[in-house]
């Protein structure tokens, strides 16, 4: 497998303030003070105790990154050693699991006279620009997956985050779903799709993922807050299992100020997946009764992101990691790619 990397920005830039709702950078505290702290003022951070609180959730965050991949492989290694899955069938692709919806799609964008217009024939359209609705898996799928998520939750396995937003989920990367199940369902499945709906931002060359699935319920979380992923294309399954309202909602590009924009909901239904670009800005609203698992997949093309990052929208500053990190490659011709150590 090709060598992946990470941006530098990863460990400073977009790390998120939950009890403000807030994404900040943080460099230096000079820096954060001129940056935030009159933004930080207006959402209730008022005394210093507050911003100090502030400043340590940064740090904790920082520093859990410096150390993520190393954390991650220890859990995913301590996993494969004590961990008995419950369905273990569940962690093998196959064209049994995918809705006959799905692979009807599939097999139009396989074909040699397959067309843009054609496949909106078939792809249901949201309001939102470029949202794209249909069925993934089959309900039988679903129920047996979330079963097994629901076993490993419950196991004393260690468990990973997925992201500063998501408190509760999975990474199934650690589990041991990326090689076996989703590998081959971005590169079978969804990119004769993506290839043809977003050619034009990475659809056509998606070569690395990160792959989650996010839990909302009353006593966890409910919602998520209004952001971009760090993706050319995110694939969002609703995998069930009960719940009521949780609709998402869609922005615009994440160039375009939210004084500008006029948000869209869109519902969301079990087994459906909704395809969008990851910079296209979106949140999830909260649900009211219930328990709701997603399946969420930020599929990555290294030929778009070598040349802008998406986080931090300059060009990327490599830093060496392992599996396929943030989707950075390094081109041994171009000279001008940088290299730095994670810890710097």
């Amino acid at each position: 497998m090709e060598r992946f990397y990470t941006c530098s920005c990863f460990f400073r830039d977009n790390i998120f303030l939950e009890e403000y709702k807030l994404h900040v950078r943080f460099v230096s505290e000079n820096q954060f003070r001129k940056d935030y702290q009159n933004i930080l003022r207006s959402l209730g951070c008022v005394s210093e105790s507050q911003f100090r609180d502030v400043l340590g959730k940064i740090h904790a965050e920082i520093e859990r990154r410096q150390h993520y991949e190393l954390k991650s492989a220890e859990r995913a290694a301590t996993i494969k050693e004590i961990y008995t899955p419950l369905h273990q069938h569940v962690y093998y692709l196959q064209e049994s699991f995918l809705a006959p919806e799905f692979l009807q799609l599939v097999k139009y964008c396989t074909s040699t006279d397959a067309t843009m217009e054609g496949l909106m024939n078939l792809i249901q359209t949201e309001a939102a620009p470029r949202v794209f609705r249909f069925p993934v898996f089959r309900k039988e799928f679903c129920k047996d997956f979330i079963e097994e998520l629901e076993h490993f939750e419950q196991s004393d396995a260690p468990k990973g985050r997925p992201n500063t937003m998501n408190n509760y989920g999975i990474l199934l990367n650690e589990l041991g779903f990326d090689e076996s199940f989703i590998t081959p369902l971005r590169e079978v499945y969804l990119h004769p799709l993506t290839a043809l709906l977003y050619s034009d931002c990475g659809g056509s060359c998606l070569d690395s993922h990160k792959a989650f699935v996010v839990k909302y319920a009353m006593r966890e979380d409910l919602d998520l807050s209004y952001h971009y992923d760090n993706a050319e294309v995110t694939l969002n399954v609703s995998l069930g299992k009960d719940f009521t309202e949780g609709n998402l909602f869609f922005g615009d590009m994440r160039q375009v100020p939210l004084s500008e924009t006029e948000c869209v909901e869109v519902e969301h239904h079990v087994t459906e997946g909704l395809l969008h670009r990851g910079q296209h800005m979106h949140g999830a609203l909260p649900i009211s009764s219930g328990t709701r698992w997603n399946l969420i997949i930020w599929m990555r093309a290294s030929h778009e992101r070598n040349k802008l990052c998406p986080m931090c929208g300059k060009r990327p500053t490599l830093v060496e990691s392992d599996g396929f990190s943030d989707g950075f490659t390094m081109d041994p011709d171009d000279t001008s790619s940088t290299l730095s150590c994670s810890l710097t």
